[in-house]
């Protein structure tokens, strides 16, 4: 056999192919993570998405009714079907609506996230405590304003992702916040119109 039919034959070494598997292993260690997080950034653009259109809808009930309402079906709200996040204009909506009860949630004014796609709630809800809803009450209008939060899960842990849409810009006490601005703070300003992400599940939990 000639010395290059022998070349030809030769395989891997042990060395090289351990070589190989630890540059998959390391790409492997930084694609991964960076996926997933790509993966759940995509997720909430539901929420943001959503509280645009309920923003929408409320001003235009007030540009016709001179008020607000935490009924999402009068003035006009409704997700589509399967949705991630709960909505609410009511403090602490977490929870999961079954199709059949959409309808019934909605005139509540919090829509929980569908139960036939997400049955189960996040266990660690770091939102907005109180003033949320109407404020100061319905019966006060014109002079009022709104505000209302999704909550939800971006990535599959007991932590909860957090948006809030306000009317106009209005101080909202948050527990344990870590949002857009990335600081950890208990008081925020909301600007009017643009959802703020109180709690934010894709990178806060870096930052724990």
């Amino acid at each position: 056999m000639s010395l290059v039919s022998k070349k030809k034959m030769r395989g891997f070494t042990l060395i090289e192919v351990m070589i190989v598997v630890a540059i998959i292993g390391i790409l492997s260690a930084i694609a991964i993570p960076n996926f997933m997080r790509f993966q759940a950034r995509s997720k909430q653009s539901e929420a943001k998405t959503n509280l645009k259109a309920l923003y929408t809808a409320q001003k235009a009930y007030f540009g016709e009714k001179d008020r607000y309402l935490n009924n999402f079906r009068t003035v006009g709200f409704e997700p589509e079907a399967g949705n991630r996040y709960s909505y609410g204009q009511i403090a602490g909506c977490t929870q999961v609506t079954a199709p059949a009860n959409r309808r019934a949630d909605l005139e509540t004014g919090c829509l929980g996230q569908d139960e036939s796609r997400f049955p189960t709630i996040p266990s660690d809800t770091r939102a907005p405590a109180s003033d949320i809803g109407v404020l100061p009450t319905e019966e006060d209008c014109p002079e009022c304003d709104f505000t209302a939060t999704a909550i939800g899960n971006a990535d599959n842990d007991p932590a909860a992702d957090t948006w809030v849409v306000t009317s106009s810009a209005l101080p909202i006490a948050a527990t344990n916040g870590c949002g857009g601005d990335e600081v950890n703070n208990t008081a925020y300003e909301f600007s009017g119109g643009e959802p703020f992400n109180v709690f934010n599940d894709v990178t806060c939990d870096e930052n724990d």
